[in-house]
């Protein structure tokens, strides 16, 4: 990622201009923050810690946090990494996710990490897990099976069983064994972030020139190496700060934008198409983040809660999940879009990617 991309465009200055672009600035830094030292410091400020890694594209990650632990967005070096060694383990010629992220874990830019998730999204992404595995047999690492059938009594229990385990092997490496009390605060916890990102998108669907993607983009992306209360405190200041910050109205066409799922584009590319007068009012950027749509809290038991929230509210289109009726995910995006006031829609999707070209 280019950190270069970073300054507010268009808004004008005195206090609120300033303060947006230092809100900005410090998105910008966070989502570049490829080392992960904030992650380090979060660790140093009460030794005993413990930081797990998160592939994309979803994670439970309300299950670490009842855990006590911090999860970590990992989401490769995108093109501010050069990959040598990553070349010896993948193919050259496929996505840059899975060997810009060995890159980063064989310099030592993710050595704060304790552990890592890789869910179920490619043969890709498997046969990453396999790799930690023997790269890093001192480290915790997971590969999480998602439900490919949306049957309760199916896929929703085969998934219950997934998280209890996963709930399980967390609770041995922190130390803290969390009852559905805390999981349900976790999960709460969970759900104010995603209103507030909900929030933020709201506004942009509403009037683009205010929330342009790049800033968007950064905004979220700072929540992969934040804990995510303050990173609700900074999406919601973001949204504040762009709200007084007078900036012109513009009238470019209006698009949305699909295939970002998992490995993310350049944010230079993301500055390209707003500059080229698009701007972007619904995308499937950062899904890390932004997995369900609505609230995951219900009455009853958490993990049943955060199962069934994955079958009924998770990103039914993303090209990562199968769905039989295949014009269904079609449908999604038109409705995605229309609902979003998209007048078309760009596809970008990663090289050599199987599920995104198979979509």
């Amino acid at each position: 990622m280019d950190a270069r991309v970073s300054e507010v465009e268009g808004a004008g200055g005195g206090v609120a201009g300033a303060h947006l672009a230092a809100v900005v600035a410090r998105a910008a830094a966070l989502a570049s923050d490829l080392r992960l030292d904030a992650v380090r410091r979060w660790k140093a400020e009460r030794p005993g810690r413990v930081a797990i890694g998160c592939m994309p594209v979803y994670v439970p990650k309300e299950l670490i946090h009842a855990a006590g632990a911090l999860p970590v967005g990992v989401w490769g070096g995108g093109d501010a990494v050069e990959i040598v060694r990553g070349d010896a383990y993948f193919q050259s010629y496929i996505c840059q996710l899975p060997r810009s992220t060995l890159e980063l874990a064989l310099d030592g830019s993710l050595d704060p990490l304790d552990g890592m998730i890789f869910p179920s999204t490619c043969d890709v992404i498997r046969n990453l897990s396999g790799m930690w595995k023997l790269l890093f047999p001192d480290r915790y690492a997971r590969y999480l099976d998602v439900p490919q059938n949306f049957d309760p009594e199916v896929g929703g229990a085969f998934y219950v069983a997934e998280l209890r385990g996963l709930r399980d092997e967390l609770a041995r490496l922190t130390g803290i064994a969390p009852d559905d009390e805390v999981l349900r605060g976790s999960i709460a916890a969970y759900d104010e972030h995603r209103r507030e990102i909900g929030a933020l998108y709201a506004l942009r669907a509403e009037r683009p020139w205010l929330v342009p993607t790049p800033e968007l983009y950064q905004v979220l992306r700072a929540g992969n190496v934040l804990p995510v209360e303050a990173h609700r405190a900074l999406l919601r200041e973001y949204r504040e700060a762009t709200l007084a910050a007078p900036r012109p109205e513009k009238d470019d066409t209006r698009v949305a934008l699909t295939g970002c799922f998992c490995e993310q584009p350049p944010l230079g590319l993301l500055q390209t198409i707003e500059w080229a007068g698009c701007a972007v009012v619904a995308d499937d950027l950062a899904l890390g983040v932004r997995f369900f749509d609505g609230d995951v809290a219900a009455p009853g038991d958490p993990v049943v809660s955060l199962a069934r929230a994955f079958l009924a509210r998770g990103r039914r289109r993303c090209a990562t999940m199968f769905l039989p009726d295949a014009e269904a995910k079609g449908e999604a995006l038109v409705a995605e879009a229309r609902a979003a006031g998209a007048e078309g829609v760009i596809f970008a999707a990663a090289s050599f990617c199987d599920p995104a070209l198979l979509d």
